[in-house]
């Protein structure tokens, strides 16, 4: 008896093959047949699973940010708050994430969501996915940047510096996706990182 597959990994299947055509092609590149075709799974797959174009990217954005938090999570040493205990490791932990996005499956990733931030700009449900990701993103950086300090500072100005440190990664990332490799190590950029603080900080 042929075995039927698991919905769930279907769907993340048809993601993943997704992110590779965002990757590859652009948004233009991506359509429910082709992702059968990347997929290797029967015509009409795609379309059985994500009814509406609108669906499949919504789908697709909260995968990307589902791998990304994943990554940040165990980078940063998010939840060690339980043991008392500030991993010395989480900045760097954030440097060398955002470095890996620069190659190989993390390049991937990189290049599919920029093109899926563009289309969030005509998507509402599509946005809205974005925002969250944006939020607990946001919460993530922050924690790092807490740790980074090494003091307990004022919550707006943590905020402030963790605002900062997100744009700018979001730019950094933004240049990995289209060749730009001015930043090539954890180290490097942990460094700018560590001024960015400081700076916002008004530290010398």
């Amino acid at each position: 008896m042929r075995r039927q597959p698991n919905p769930e990994q279907r769907r993340l299947d048809l993601c993943d093959a997704a992110i590779q055509l965002l990757a590859d092609d652009g948004a233009k590149g991506v359509s429910h047949l082709k992702i059968d075709r990347k997929s290797g799974v029967p015509d009409g797959t795609t379309s059985f699973y994500f009814r509406t174009r609108s669906a499949l990217l919504q789908a697709v954005g909260e995968r990307v940010s589902e791998l990304d938090l994943e990554e940040l999570q165990a980078a940063t040493g998010a939840g060690s708050a339980a043991t008392g205990r500030r991993p010395k490791t989480g900045a760097s932990g954030l440097a060398t994430l955002v470095i890996r996005s620069a190659t190989g499956d993390g390049l991937v990733r990189t290049k599919a969501r920029n093109e899926l931030a563009l289309l969030a700009s005509r998507d509402p449900a599509l946005e809205a996915a974005r925002k969250r990701y944006d939020e607990r993103f946001f919460s993530l950086i922050r924690d790092a940047v807490m740790r980074l300090a090494e003091s307990d500072s004022d919550a707006a100005l943590v905020d402030e510096q963790a605002y900062v440190v997100m744009m700018f990664i979001s730019g950094v990332l933004l240049a990995f996706a289209s060749g730009d490799r001015t930043i090539r190590t954890a180290k490097q950029l942990d460094l700018i990182i560590g001024g960015i603080v400081a700076g916002v900080g008004g530290k010398s």
